[in-house]
């Protein structure tokens, strides 16, 4: 088999793992050319591996040596179906290494620190196990300028926080049966809510109170995202807010339900996702219409 021909079924596997992985993610991809859709399906399928290294270790010491080794194996560009793809991809679009790197070292944060004192702690691993994906796709689809990229990299950033806060709020309870609490302490403090009363699924006006606040952060972080979104290279820019409006639509789901993340999981349906690609669609001619109306009456 020529080495072509391997790295084309790599990245099929890829766009495969990316479909079984997130279905939110997945959905978004559908929207890029094929040409950045397989790049995202090479970023997606690097992290998707990096995180599993944490979530299905048999150990924290484990855990630890397995991400030293990936670690290792990224420095040494090693004979990996995984990294074959991404790397791939990192030189054909110019990815820097260090968000890859800065990943793992998000993954190694997971794995050893299980409470976070302050949200500024928690900011920094959002950073780096959810944004550094946004800088990488930040990377793959390009800017609209030259000058475009010093000026997105922040709202990448921002994107990133917003959309590993919605996870975060999402799966509390996922989570807290894992052994992690992401929620910061001096929140849960704040609103007088205990880690006790998290373990007994207590689900009362402290603990909405509290999620309301966290949630209205995020909000916060998808307004500075989403103003940079624009700066992207317009073949890309759709399938990314598509993804954060999706994400958004997540974050909605577990504020209507009265924050029940104990019981049950926030999902986007197929047939809203839909709907929200089509109301995306629909906005530019709308725009377009009302400022035609606008000017005739002017």
């Amino acid at each position: 088999m020529s080495a072509a021909v391997e790295l084309e079924g790599l990245y099929r596997q890829a766009a495969r793992e990316t479909a079984r992985g997130s279905k939110s993610f997945y959905f978004a991809t559908r929207f890029f050319p094929s040409d950045l859709a397989r790049a995202t399906h090479a970023v997606y399928w690097f992290c998707r591996y990096t995180d599993d290294l944490v979530d299905e270790c048999s150990s924290v010491e484990q855990g630890r040596r397995d991400l030293e080794a990936w670690s290792g194996a990224l420095a040494l560009r090693a004979d990996h179906p995984v990294l074959k793809v991404f790397l791939d991809t990192a030189d054909r679009y110019e990815i820097p290494l260090e968000y890859a790197f800065e990943l793992i070292e998000g993954m190694r944060m997971d794995l050893n620190q299980k409470r976070y004192r302050h949200f500024d702690e928690l900011r920094v691993f959002c950073y780096r196990v959810a944004s550094m994906v946004g800088l990488m796709m930040s990377w793959v689809i390009g800017f609209e300028d030259p000058s475009g990229r010093e000026r997105a990299v922040p709202h990448a950033i921002d994107l990133g926080v917003a959309m590993q806060l919605t996870n975060i709020l999402r799966d509390v309870g996922e989570d807290m049966e894992r052994g992690r609490i992401y929620l910061p302490q001096e929140d849960m403090e704040r609103f007088g809510y205990r880690e006790a009363d998290l373990r007994a699924h207590t689900r009362d006006d402290r603990f909405r109170a509290m999620m309301r606040f966290e949630a209205e952060r995020a909000r916060q972080y998808y307004a500075r995202g989403n103003a940079g979104i624009y700066l992207l290279n317009r073949r890309g820019r759709f399938a990314v807010k598509i993804a954060s409006d999706v994400y958004r639509e997540i974050l909605s789901q577990v504020e209507s339900s009265g924050f029940d993340v104990f019981e049950q999981r926030a999902v986007v349906p197929a047939a809203q996702r839909c709907w929200l690609t089509a109301c995306n669609l629909a906005l530019p001619v709308a725009l377009h219409s009302v400022g035609r109306l606008a000017f005739w009456r002017s």
